[in-house]
């Protein structure tokens, strides 16, 4: 498999993280002077081409799908090319750190893997094989509460590995309040709140191929493996699945949700809430006024709203709002190592890798994963050094420069 082959053996762990980060790129040189060049482009920006041409029509689109025309993708990735590096020479960057504190732990560098559901329909280990990349390589894994995979499956695989949970908060108190105990019963220590899909907006990737897994039974595994959610049925899954699945449409999302709701779920769980989607800094300081921990800034990835703010242009004013009240995430349009390193000059601690890692898994498993996250970190801390920084989590906005 040459240099895919998803060593993981120190990676991320151990007091030289960094050195471990930036050696990836020898490992493919060693490889190639064997003969053996990567199965994945170590350009992290050609997977999508990649797995539109290896995946199926469906799947892919539902991946890449946004909302609208596109142009909160578009918005998304002009917001992070206005900044521009500004590098500094006859700096000592012989030894870095990419090491951030981050909800109460320590992370070997400034990544999580974002929620992303229904994985099933890009590789069939899933869920699993994604949490496995994400321990294997030290960082954080979110799984999505509309996964193919039972949370408690997927705690399994991850052994003691840090790793998270995302609700999408439904109508249902009893199931919500179920999978808050399940989750924490297996292991997931921080709760990632969407805000910014109490419906789904009008996506015409979709659309256009008819293609909604959630209708197949896909992405509704912590559901149908739930007690509160089953006790809702008239007759179990495997004998009714179309009845399963209106109920779990008609449960999914509530749009009556307010500021005020929170309380609930600050009561029913322990540890660390993060809120996704913010993009104002209003919405912000609310988050901070109602005990929340973080936030993310993030517009889902452009497939909510079409033509709305580029997230890294929301990022600044949001971090001056709360940026000590609370910990700032970022995530929408990452997608190399320069931009993890402008997010996190503008003031994020950490950053949310979404589609990269998703193209990654349907492309080469868990695998594939790893070499994602592997050259995604390489790259930021080649970056980082190339441009006379050590630190992650000491970068600021001197370090870049807006274009007009």
């Amino acid at each position: 498999m040459g240099s895919q082959t998803g060593r993981s053996e120190g990676a991320g762990k151990g007091t030289d993280a960094a050195r471990e980060w930036s050696a990836y790129q020898f490992e493919i040189y060693l490889d190639g002077v064997a003969g053996t060049v990567p199965r994945m482009p170590t350009d992290l920006t050609r997977l999508e081409e990649m797995a539109a041409e290896r995946l199926a029509p469906g799947p892919v689109g539902y991946v890449a799908a946004s909302a609208g025309n596109g142009r909160t993708v578009t918005a998304n990735r002009a917001a992070l090319d206005r900044w521009q590096i500004v590098p500094r020479m006859l700096r000592d960057v012989g030894k870095r750190d990419l090491a951030v504190e981050l909800l109460g732990v320590s992370l070997p560098a400034p990544l999580a893997l974002a929620p992303v559901g229904v994985l099933s329909i890009v590789h069939p280990e899933a869920e699993p094989a994604a949490a496995r990349a994400a321990a294997a390589q030290g960082v954080p894994y979110i799984l999505s509460s509309v996964s193919s995979t039972p949370m408690e499956q997927v705690a399994t695989e991850m052994g003691d590995a840090e790793r998270w949970f995302q609700l999408y908060w439904g109508r249902d108190r009893e199931v919500t309040l179920s999978f808050l105990r399940r989750a924490k019963a297996s292991g997931f220590s921080a709760l990632f709140v969407t805000l910014d899909t109490p419906m789904l907006s009008w996506r015409p990737r979709d659309l256009d191929q008819g293609f909604l897994p959630f209708l197949r039974g896909v992405g509704t595994a912590n559901h149908f493996s739930d007690p509160a959610f089953r006790a809702g049925l008239a007759r179990p899954v495997h004998e009714d699945l179309n009845a399963a699945v209106l109920h779990f449409l008609g449960m999914f999302s509530d749009p009556g949700k307010t500021w005020a709701d929170l309380a609930f779920l600050r009561e029913h769980w322990e540890g660390p809430i993060v809120l996704k989607g913010i993009l104002h800094p209003d919405d912000a300081r609310q988050a901070a006024d109602a005990g929340m921990d973080g936030v993310v800034v993030s517009n889902h990835g452009g497939r909510q709203v079409n033509g709305a703010i580029g997230a890294a242009d929301a990022l600044p004013d949001v971090v001056a709002a709360v940026g000590d009240r609370l910990a700032v995430l970022f995530d929408s349009g990452i997608r190399t190592g320069d931009d993890v390193f402008k997010a996190l000059a503008l003031g994020a601690r950490a950053v949310l890798l979404g589609r990269p890692y998703v193209y990654g898994l349907g492309l080469d498993g868990q695998a594939g994963v790893e070499h994602v996250i592997r050259a995604l970190l390489n790259e930021f801390d080649l970056t980082l050094a190339l441009s006379g920084h050590t630190s992650a989590a000491r970068l600021t906005p001197d370090a870049l420069s807006r274009s007009v």
